[in-house]
C-alpha cells in the first residue's frame, strides 16, 4: 500500500506524469509463524498454524473479546442480523454495478490522479 500512496502523492504533486506502483502483503498469507524464543539459545521451538485467525493470542484480549477470525466475525454479524449469503451477494453486485455505471458516466474523473496528470500536460 505504501508504494501506491507514494505514487499517488508524486502524481498529485506534479513530480511525475505516470507511475507504476505494485506491492505485496504477505502476513495474512503466512500460515505458520515461529514466536520469539523465551531464552537465548533456546532449543524449544513452537510453530503456530495461523492460516485463519490470531497469530499470538493475548490472554487479556481473549478474555475480553474472544479470538474469532475476521471471516468468523463476519459470519457472526450476518447471523446476528439475519443477513443471508444471497442478500450479501445481491448487495455486492448492486454496489459494483452502481460503481461501474458511475465510472462510465465520468463521475470519478475529477478524483483520478491520472486525470489530473492529463490536465496538467494539456495546459503545458
Amino acid at each position: 500500500m505504501d508504494a501506491v500512496l507514494t505514487a499517488a502523492r508524486a502524481i498529485a504533486a506534479g513530480e511525475v506524469e505516470l507511475m507504476l506502483a505494485d506491492g505485496v502483503e504477505s502476513m495474512s498469507r503466512a500460515p505458520f509463524v515461529l514466536p520469539k524464543a523465551e531464552t537465548a539459545f533456546s532449543r524449544h521451538a513452537e510453530v503456530h498454524d495461523t492460516t485463519v485467525g490470531w497469530r499470538f493470542v493475548n490472554p487479556a484480549m481473549q478474555a475480553a473479546y474472544g479470538t474469532d477470525s475476521m471471516p468468523q466475525t463476519a459470519q457472526n454479524v450476518a447471523d446476528d442480523y439475519g443477513i443471508s449469503r444471497e442478500a450479501q451477494d445481491a448487495m455486492a453486485l448492486a454496489s459494483q454495478s452502481k460503481a461501474a455505471a458511475a465510472q462510465t458516466r465520468g463521475r470519478f474523473a475529477r478524483r483520478s490522479h491520472l486525470s489530473r496528470s492529463r490536465r496538467r500536460r494539456a495546459r503545458r
